[in-house]
């Protein structure tokens, strides 16, 4: 296998995955001749002359090792998520892992009137207290990969959502994507440290995020409501007491 195809771009893998769900009609576009000359797809004609493209056996290689990519970035986005949410819990807080939520935002053309806009915070928590002023909602966001985040930078509506459902919102990065100065002001970073051996992971302040006064919205109130929060972390000496 050549150089290039050892390192298949993210748009060749997205339209080989689409040609694998379809039946495989062309669009004859550049994309297509690059996938043709590199030999992950081939030309078929049907009795009636019609032409389809179908992928060859290390089209299939290159789309099964973009999947297994694709899943180990996911495992290592959830496994930080997870450790995360233990860290707020172990802090008091509440905490429930992929909400939907929806956030006003005033219009560009139009400040009087709102946008809504659908936000699924990694880690949403408040702190565990009966008195909503004292809640101090956050949002953290788990980057494990650069691509990714500078894909969410570029989508800035998507931010302003995160900071309009919390009074903190946070970035956790995994060491080494990125830097402080590459994440808006409005934002704190933690960055996420592997441990030697695969130990676990250490937390490192970047920069604190700035605390703003902030009450749950009424819709954010009822997502909460037919949500359910994480369980709380296993404490491992008082669960051993219980087997003994």
């Amino acid at each position: 296998m050549s150089e290039s195809a050892a390192r298949p771009t993210v748009l060749q893998i997205r339209r080989l995955r689409q040609l694998w769900r379809s039946a495989g009609w062309p669009c004859q576009d550049m994309l297509e001749i690059e996938l043709l000359a590199l030999g992950w797809l081939e030309r078929r004609l049907d009795p009636q002359g019609r032409e389809t493209l179908h992928l060859t056996a290390p089209g299939v290689e290159v789309l099964h090792l973009g999947l297994r990519k694709n899943r180990a970035a996911r495992d290592r986005h959830e496994d930080l998520v997870a450790r995360m949410a233990t860290e707020l819990q172990r802090a008091g807080r509440v905490v429930w892992r992929g909400l939907s939520l929806r956030a006003g935002l005033p219009r560009e053309d139009d400040p009087e009137r709102l946008q809504w806009v659908n936000a699924m915070p990694d880690v949403y928590s408040v702190r565990n207290t009966t008195v909503e002023d004292y809640l101090e909602p956050a949002v953290h966001e788990i980057k494990v990969s650069r691509a990714d985040l500078l894909s969410e930078l570029r989508r800035p509506a998507k931010a302003q959502a995160y900071l309009a459902l919390s009074g903190q919102c946070w970035y956790v990065l995994r060491a080494g994507i990125a830097t402080v100065e590459e994440i808006p002001p409005a934002f704190g970073v933690l960055f996420a440290h592997e441990l030697a051996g695969g130990e676990g992971l250490r937390f490192e302040l970047g920069r604190p995020a700035p605390r703003r006064a902030m009450r749950p919205d009424f819709g954010t109130w009822m997502a909460l409501a037919k949500a359910t929060p994480e369980p709380p972390p296993v404490d491992e000496g008082q669960d051993l007491l219980g087997e003994a």
